[in-house]
Order: C-alpha cells, then structure tokens, then sequence
C-alpha cells in the first residue's frame, strides 16, 4: 500500500515535530516553509518546556536528536520571582522539584533557544523542507488536496496540515471565524549576552522574574546552554539573558503602525526611555543588549470556535489556538498537538478522515484549556503591573 503523503504548511516548532514522527512512523512528508531559512525573521529567544514537550519529543526525534535536545537546553531554572522596578521582591515560588529530572521526558522542566531548538527539530530533515514556497491556497477533495502556491508552483497529498501560525494561510481559508483577535498588548523583545564577567542582581540570576514596573511589566529569563550549540554542530550560539517589556498599547506612546515601523535600534530607544526611572542594575542590562536583536510583538489569542466536521485539511499550534506567552503554554501545545496527530495517522488500518476528526475533538479540549488559561495569566500579568490591583488579586488568590 502506498504511504500516506503529508503536506505540512510552515517549518516552525509544530512542524518540524509533526515531520519527524512521521517520517520515523514511515509515512511520507515535506515541509512547505515560506522563509528562505530558518533564520530570517525574529520569532522569539527562550522558551519554556514541560513534560507535554518532553513526552512529544521523545517519541517524535531520533535518539540522536533527542540527545542534542537534551544537551543544548538551558541549565536549571529553579525560581519565579515577582519584582518591583526596583527590585524589591513581592513573591518567590520554587518551579520545579529539585529531586526530578528536569530533562527526562516525562519530568520535563526546562528553557531552550528557540533558533537552536528549531535546528535541532530540523535536524535530517533537509531534502524534506522546502524554503521559500508561501501558500496561496488550496483545493481540498474526497481523495486529496491540492496545494498552490505565490511562485506559481503547486503539490499534491492525501492530508494538508496547517502549522504556519498565528497568521496561517490554512486556516483563513479552512475556518475563517477561528481568526485570532488583537488582546491589545504589546511586547518588545531583546537579548543581552552573557559573558564570563557578566554580574547579575541576584534577583534575576536563579531563574525567571517578572518584574512590575507600574503600566509596564518586564519579563527576564537566563539562557545558560548545558552544552554550547556549537560543540554538536550546530549554529554558534552564546548564553544570554532575555527581556520582554510588555504593556497595553498605550504604554508604548506610539500608533501601531509606527510602533512596526520602528527598526531595532528605535524600539531599543523607545524600550530605553519607557524604563528609564528603574533600577540601574536593570537599566543596565537593557543598555548591554545586541541591539540589532530588538523586535516587537502584538499579542494575538483565538477564540474557541466550535467543533468543524473533519476533512483531510487540519492545522496544529499558533493556526488554531494561539495565546497569551504569560503561561508560557504555547510551545508546548504545539507539540503536543504534533505527537498527537502523529499517533492518529500512522495508526494502522485507520481512516484518515476519522483519524483527523479524533485528533480534532482532542486537539479542542486540551488547546483551548491552555487558551483560556494563559488568558487568566495574562490578566494576572496586567494586575501585577498595577499595585493596587496586584494586591487586591493576591488577597482574592489566597481566598
């Protein structure tokens, strides 16, 4: 019998894990990625996993590759700890048990580099992606889909798996009300390298901290690799620290578009002044930034729309259920959503449109939970900004 031919659309995080499990399932698959690289557009630094990622992962990559993911993750990040822009600490909780392994599957706790991460996802499946094909379109059939693309290029298979993101192609034209609405946040991102003299304030150098800075927060996170990127091939990499100043979009001063508008060395100015009466420690950070690595966000999260009838067209992380990072959820669903589908269409004997339908009603459950909860984190995010509200969610909390 033939094997299943897979067309997956983007090679982000869910993507390329979805690849994996199914070429070491034996199914067939290729990887349309419209960037030229994986690296040409900014997408973020330090993610967070859990044991959603772990078991994912472990059962998605080849040994190899799961080895260099657990070496190339970031050292153990034990602490949260909630500031004031002057680094007076508000609350302290230990994240992980000290007696787990932070790096086994199933006790997964940890932080990775999203570039090396993707690399490492990336890793074998170099005749399976192809750069530079956007998708326009698609014709979808009992027995196939057809895939257009902007080079006027075109491809068949018999599923069409959308994982191109919060602004997917797949899914404006497959479920055009699941469109993800603007929350009205905003977040400039950076990074600071670390170097062997580089001193931190010991509020932020034992794991993550989110420091409240009246309409404005600051998150800050250490990236420490067990195992320097470089040491297993892949591309350079050098520890660092990163920073998201998030706020409403009032906080920033600016219209959107001259917010996007706004190049690296800009936003890195405009972040500069917004924090300008905070801790010298963390101003100082901010001003050792790699300038150049300064990118904005708008925050996007989707609604929960109700159940679809399954077809051979379906589509995984950010292009369905994208959210808040407040949680820190979003990697993770990804890949629980690739391990799942994984498992559904290379089960033997099944059908593939009841495959998908199952992996859907699954998919529902558990994303839009992860929505509606990084949403409440959020909120509680923008309480911490204000101390009034801060205290008041504190008091309702222990209640």
């Amino acid at each position: 019998m033939r094997s299943l031919r897979v067309a997956v659309v983007g090679g982000g995080l869910g993507g390329l894990a979805l690849a994996q499990g199914l070429l070491r399932a034996g199914a067939g698959v290729t990887v349309y990625e419209r960037d030229a690289s994986l690296v040409t557009r900014r997408q973020g630094y330090r993610l967070h996993l859990d044991a959603r990622a772990g078991l994912a992962l472990a059962a998605a990559l080849p040994a190899e590759a799961f080895a260099w993911f657990q070496a190339t993750c970031a050292q153990p990040s034990r602490h949260l700890t909630v500031a004031t822009e002057r680094l007076r600490v508000l609350h302290e909780q230990v994240t992980a048990d000290r007696g787990a392994d932070l790096y086994a599957p199933a006790t997964l706790s940890t932080s990775v580099d999203r570039r090396t991460f993707r690399e490492v996802l990336a890793a074998g499946l170099d005749r399976r992606i192809a750069f530079g094909r956007e998708l326009t379109r698609y014709e979808a059939g009992a027995g196939g889909v057809r895939l257009y693309f902007a080079d006027g290029q075109e491809a068949e298979a018999d599923v069409l798996v959308g994982a191109d993101g919060v602004g997917s192609a797949v899914r404006r034209q497959y479920l055009p009300a699941a469109a993800p609405a603007d929350t009205g946040t905003r977040c400039i991102y950076g990074r600071t390298p670390l170097g062997p003299d580089t001193v931190l304030p010991a509020v932020v150098k034992d794991g993550f901290t989110a420091v409240v800075g009246g309409r404005i927060g600051m998150a800050i996170g250490v990236v420490r690799f067990r195992t320097p990127p470089q040491a297993l091939g892949l591309t350079p990499a050098q520890d660092y620290l990163m920073w998201g100043l998030t706020g409403d979009r009032e906080c920033f001063g600016l219209p959107d578009p001259e917010l996007a508008a706004l190049n690296p060395a800009g936003l890195h100015a405009l972040s500069a002044g917004l924090i300008r009466t905070w801790h010298p420690d963390l101003r100082a950070l901010h001003a050792a930034a790699d300038v150049e690595e300064t990118f904005a966000i708008r925050i996007r999260t989707s609604p929960a729309v109700p159940a679809w009838p399954p077809s051979r067209v379906t589509v995984l992380g950010d292009a369905i259920h994208a959210m808040s990072p407040a949680r820190g959820s979003g990697a993770n669903t990804a890949l629980q959503d690739a391990a799942l589908l994984c498992q559904v269409l290379t089960t033997d004997g099944s059908d593939v449109v009841a495959a998908i339908g199952e992996y859907e009603r699954q998919m529902r459950e558990y994303g839009y939970a992860a929505v509606a909860a990084s949403r409440q984190a959020e909120a509680q995010t923008g309480a911490r900004r204000n101390r009034v509200m801060f205290w008041l969610y504190r008091r309702l909390a222990r209640s």
